[in-house]
Parts: C-alpha cells; structure tokens; sequence
C-alpha cells in the first residue's frame, strides 16, 4: 500500500450541525479537498467520508467521521489500521475552546483537554502520539453554557477568524505531511 498521511476533521454530520463551531474539523479538511480537487465518498468500513488527495508528493487521506463528535476514535481506528497508517502520520483537526477564534495551535501528542472527541480519537488509536490542529473557538462567558455554545453558530467575525486560521494551517500542510512539524510550528504560531 502507498505511504498516507492522514487528515482527520473533527465534527458532526448532518445539516444541523454544518455550520456549527464544533464542526471547525470538518471545514478544515473541506478546504483542503476543495484546494485539491479533492471529493468526499462515504466508507462505510471506516463510517466516514473519505477524499483522496495529493499534497507535496504524498498522498492524503481526508476523513470526516460520520460517528458524531464523541465516538470519532471509531472511525480514526479503523481507517488507521486498515491503511497501517503510524501515528505520526495522523492529523487531527479539531475546535478548541481555549483559543480565540482566529488562533490556531499545533502539537504532537497530549492528553484530550476535556475535548470528547479528542478522548475518544486517543482510545480508538490507542495512543496519544499523533499531531492535533486546534482551531480556536472562543468560549461562552458563562462555561455552564458551553454545549450550547459549541453547538451554536459563530459570528460572522469569528467565521471570517477562524476560516483564516484554517487557511493559514492550509497553507502549512507540506511541511506538516513532510515530517517538518516544528518548522510548522514555528511557522503557525509566529503569525
């Protein structure tokens, strides 16, 4: 089999949730199908949407969970052992309440970060080795309403700031795919 890299946007599926903060995974890898050609097929063995694309002579595999948030280590799983992709050869893109909208972090390893998505990727990988993406959300003012607050639709600044964040870790991706994270690193939060 050829040697993947593999991109994984965190979200939710279905129209209610698409335009959805907790869905910032999601919007990052459908850029970059979108900048590539790229188009997304259900896999039904992976219980996702799956897109094949090129990107500094490596081939990507884009994957959006189909499982809900909280069971997409489901999914991360079984695509990760069927193409035996190791662990430092997997993104994961997913929002961070942590961070302003506009701030995007990346880091190898680590623990969840009371992220259930990110909880569940670590038990169906069976490590906490692989590189995170994390795009800032914001949060609620009060955190007693941060489901709400997820689940709810950003400003149309904070898009405008987060979609330029994706952009700006879009761009990025040679190096991260190459082996190159910290140079990634350095490249993403400099700006």
């Amino acid at each position: 089999m050829a040697d993947y890299f593999l991109v994984v946007g965190l979200g939710n599926p279905s129209d209610r949730y698409e335009e959805t903060r907790h869905n910032a995974g999601f919007w990052f890898v459908d850029k970059l199908a979108a900048d590539a050609g790229g188009v997304f097929c259900t896999e039904n063995r992976f219980s996702g949407l799956v897109a094949r694309v090129a990107c500094a002579d490596r081939t990507l595999l884009l994957l959006k969970p189909l499982t809900y948030m909280n069971r997409s280590g489901h999914s991360v799983g079984a695509i990760a052992r069927y193409f035996k992709i190791p662990a430092a050869n997997i993104l994961i893109v997913h929002d961070d309440l942590d961070f302003e909208p506009g701030t995007v972090r990346l880091k190898l390893g680590g623990g969840h970060g009371g992220h259930n998505g990110i909880r569940d990727v670590l038990v169906g990988l069976g490590t906490r080795d692989f590189i995170r993406l994390r795009l800032g959300i914001g949060h609620p003012v009060d955190r007693d309403r941060t489901l709400d607050y997820v689940l709810g639709r950003p400003s149309r600044k904070d898009r405008e700031a987060i979609d330029a964040a994706i952009g700006s870790a879009t761009d990025l991706m040679p190096e991260i795919t190459s082996g190159r994270v910290a140079e990634a690193m350095n490249g993403l939060h400099t700006r």
